[in-house]
C-alpha cells in the first residue's frame, strides 16, 4: 500500500471484530514505531501490550473512563506507550538540552506512534489512540517504572467499521508561508 493511501484509509475505529491480532503484526507494527526518528537518536519511547482477555477486562475497567471503555470494548489489543524521562532533550550529564525538556520525549513517543497506526493500517488493522485515561492505575496495574512517563492507550483489532473521513482543514488554514 502506497503511503497516501495509508494516510487517507486510516480512521480512529471503535469497534473491532471478535478476531485475534496476530503477533506477528504486533511485533511489525513496534518495529515501524523504533523506525521512527528520534531526539538525538535517544529512542526512548516503549510499548507495554496487553493481550490476555483476563487482564484486557481489568485494564479497561480500571484504567479507563466509561466513555474509552465502549469506545475499546471489543479491542482484542491495548498498548501502553511511554517514554523513559529525562533522555531526550537532555545532556549526558543529566541537564536540559533546550526548553522543552521532556517535551521532547512526548513528541519522539507521538512519531514513533504515529509509525505504529500507520503501520496498523497497512497491515488491515484498525486503531484508536486515547490520552484521557488513570495514569496512576495504568502505572500500578502494569507496574511500570517510576522513570517511564505514560503518553497513551491504543486499541488495536480488525476494524468492524469504516467510518468517514473528518472533514480537514486545508493547507490555507494550518500554514503560513514567508
Amino acid at each position: 500500500m502506497e503511503l497516501q493511501n495509508v494516510l487517507q484509509q486510516r480512521r480512529s475505529i471503535r469497534k473491532y471484530k471478535q478476531q485475534p491480532v496476530e503477533k506477528e503484526k504486533i511485533g511489525e507494527m513496534i518495529q515501524a514505531a523504533v523506525f521512527a526518528e528520534s531526539w538525538k537518536n535517544s529512542q526512548t519511547p516503549r510499548y507495554h501490550v496487553i493481550q490476555s482477555k483476563e487482564m484486557l477486562e481489568q485494564f479497561k475497567k480500571k484504567c479507563l473512563p466509561e466513555f474509552n471503555q465502549k469506545n475499546v470494548a471489543d479491542a482484542p489489543i491495548l498498548i501502553v506507550t511511554t517514554f523513559v524521562k529525562d533522555r531526550a532533550g537532555f545532556l549526558r550529564n543529566g541537564s536540559p538540552d533546550n526548553e522543552l525538556q521532556n517535551g521532547w520525549g512526548i513528541y519522539d513517543c507521538g512519531l514513533a506512534n504515529q509509525n505504529l497506526i500507520l503501520k496498523a493500517t497497512e497491515l488491515g488493522l484498525g486503531t484508536l489512540v486515547m490520552g484521557i485515561r488513570d495514569e496512576r492505575t495504568i502505572r500500578e496495574f502494569l507496574e511500570i517504572p517510576a522513570q517511564e512517563t505514560i503518553v497513551s492507550v491504543i486499541g488495536v483489532g480488525y476494524p468492524d467499521i469504516e467510518p468517514s473521513m473528518p472533514k480537514r482543514k486545508t493547507i490555507e488554514e494550518v500554514s503560513t508561508f514567508y
